[in-house]
């Protein structure tokens, strides 16, 4: 881009963070209104709708820059929308490499490469680190469900399974065909798990769901279930490497 990106309008709540975090959040016009984080610089910026039904015109009347999508979370047609209007980075990444990469994108549209160079420098260690801390120790069979009723879990072409596999996990639907595979009932016992991890997006699960989930031995009798927070394991930008050392210290006690 020729010109100084000044006006940006973010409709992804991890990107959102990632501009933040590279001391531009003052830039931000508008995000949707599910970008929460860092609560205190977006207290006071303008919501414009969700991720799956933002506000176009309200949007185009900001005049932006900038506007972030992201080719999971957004629908096709809004990016297409935006594109034939304003300039937009649309990103989709599957790993976290790919999420150190827009990192990088950011930071030179943004004109605060030294700033992005900070973050993939944490990011490329903290890879390291979980590699290293996990080369002598054994991996530990995954259900994380994104879903519940019916159970969905994550194949190996998603961030959360590149996330998992680097911390120490096995994901037990990873060579399932749907990038998103329903896991039926009957098909539970079958998955040899060691351990459930149930997050807080996009599901929202809660202390009721782990109770009775325990309490039942849904998943077996000896099998831990856990509450996580869902960011540490999908946002991706400037939080992946602290997602990523969280999830493996998360991991490393049942490994």
């Amino acid at each position: 881009m020729d010109e100084a990106v000044r006006r940006v309008v973010s409709l992804v709540p991890s990107l959102t963070e990632t501009v933040c975090d590279l001391g531009v959040g003052c830039r931000l016009v508008a995000v949707s209104r599910y970008c929460a984080e860092p609560e205190e610089i977006l207290r006071f910026i303008p919501r414009v709708g969700g991720t799956k039904n933002p506000d176009r015109e309200k949007i185009a009347s900001l005049n932006p820059d900038l506007i972030l999508v992201n080719r999971e979370e957004n629908r096709g047609e809004d990016i297409a929308w935006f594109e034939n209007r304003f300039a937009v980075h649309a990103s989709m990444p599957c790993n976290v490499p790919d999420a150190a990469a827009v990192v990088r994108d950011l930071g030179k549209l943004l004109d605060v490469e030294e700033e992005a160079e900070a973050v993939l420098l944490e990011i490329e260690a903290l890879m390291t680190r979980s590699e290293v801390e996990g080369l002598d120790l054994d991996g530990v069979r995954v259900f994380y469900p994104i879903w519940k009723q019916p159970w969905i879990g994550v194949n190996r072409n998603t961030y959360v399974h590149d996330v998992l596999t680097r911390a120490g996990a096995v994901n037990v639907c990873a060579n399932r065909e749907a990038r998103y595979p329903v896991v039926a009932e009957q098909a539970i016992p079958g998955l040899e798990i060691d351990l459930v991890l149930l997050p807080s997006e996009p599901f929202l699960f809660t202390l009721g769901h782990r109770r009775e989930l325990l309490r039942s031995q849904y998943f077996g009798k000896s099998v831990p279930v856990l509450l996580v927070d869902g960011k540490d394991f999908c946002w991706h930008g400037s939080r992946s490497g602290r997602g990523l050392s969280q999830v493996t210290d998360l991991l490393k006690p049942f490994r």
